[in-house]
């Protein structure tokens, strides 16, 4: 009888735990595919770490869902958001290995696989909408970004992204000198570092799933990012200023495994570039959209938008020419000189 006991009390506690779990939704639950994709001869692993509310992110299931109706249901591209494959820089050393097959890599991750890739985290280089679209349409500078990574065994397939770069700060910054007493949270990646040391401002180096509490506690009292980026993941509550200083345009860079793309027949891989190219290009045309109404809404919930003065923008711009030498050297003198020139940087 107490066995018989214990054993009720164990279920009638258990019963709480299944209810909660039953009723927890999926976040993902309305991106689910509307297709079977069991008969695929061909399955495409595809990664990121945010959430597809950010257009730049949702790219990967308009990929999927274009890329199986165009094969006729050959290639599923089995996209995982949300870092369900684990951080950045794991899932890089998963697709250089082939464990996984494609990756919407963050521009500050995306580095760390080639140099060439840091030049679009460079201050004041690829740093608007415009630039960013004459970048990618001239082959004459597209083509050395996107065979950068060949060497270990990556091909850059394109981009999507999630706006312009500017400071989301706890008290107004209207100049440098209100910059100057703000400690910045900033990506792991050492383009932004050298941009930071040369700026002479405070700055803290840290993984993106800490910044809330850090932000929350104080430890951070700013934020390199985006403004679509900080809406959406709620960060204005707390830091309830932005500096639009525009120095850099954050990017989701399509990462492929050379070794998985070479196998594919010839026809699927055409369709399948074809695809992902189209489809980014109309994302990047919808990122503009959102930026423009992320800070429209930003802005009806109390956020307090800033910009520098030309003047200041000016001595910034100076002050990143030897950020821009160190990093010329590594991707490439002439290459930089020649984006530069092309884009009017």
């Amino acid at each position: 009888m107490k066995k018989f006991l214990a054993l009720l009390l164990m279920l009638g506690l258990s019963f709480p735990v299944v209810a909660l779990a039953a009723d927890k939704k999926d976040p993902l639950a309305a991106w689910q595919p509307k297709f079977d994709p069991s008969g695929a001869k061909y399955t495409y692993i595809l990664s990121n770490i945010s959430h597809p509310v950010i257009e730049g992110v949702a790219a990967g299931y308009r990929i999927r869902d274009k890329v199986w109706e165009q094969t006729k249901g050959q290639i599923y591209v089995d996209y995982r958001p949300l870092a369900q494959l684990g951080g950045e820089k794991d899932v890089i050393s998963k697709l250089k290995l082939g464990a996984v097959q494609g990756m919407l890599s963050s521009s500050v991750a995306a580095a760390n696989v080639a140099d060439r890739l840091g030049i679009v985290n460079l201050p004041y280089v690829v740093d608007t909408f415009d630039k960013l679209d004459t970048f990618r349409n001239d082959p004459e500078i597209w083509q050395p970004f996107s065979e950068s990574a060949m060497s270990n065994g990556i091909y850059v397939a394109d981009f999507t992204g999630y706006g312009p770069y500017g400071w989301a700060t706890t008290t107004p910054v209207a100049t440098l000198a209100d910059a100057k007493g703000v400690n910045f949270r900033i990506a792991e990646a050492p383009v932004n570092t050298d941009s930071y040391k040369a700026w002479g401002l405070k700055f803290t180096v840290m993984p993106w799933p800490d910044v809330p509490q850090a932000l929350q506690t104080g430890v951070i009292t700013g934020l390199d990012h985006t403004a679509i980026v900080c809406n959406i993941t709620k960060k204005f509550t707390i830091a309830k200023s932005f500096t639009e200083l525009n120095y850099a345009q954050g990017l989701f860079v399509h990462l492929i495994n050379k070794r998985w793309l070479d196998k594919l027949p010839a026809d699927l891989r055409t369709t399948f570039l074809a695809v992902i190219a189209e489809e980014s290009a109309a994302t990047r045309t919808a990122t503009r959209k959102q930026h423009d109404a992320q800070v429209a809404k930003a802005k009806e919930a109390g956020v307090q938008f800033y910009q520098l003065s030309a003047d200041e923008i000016t001595a910034l711009k100076k002050q990143a020419e030897p950020v821009l030498k160190k990093w010329g050297e590594k991707i490439g003198p002439d290459y930089l000189a020649k984006v530069r020139a092309k884009l009017g940087s």
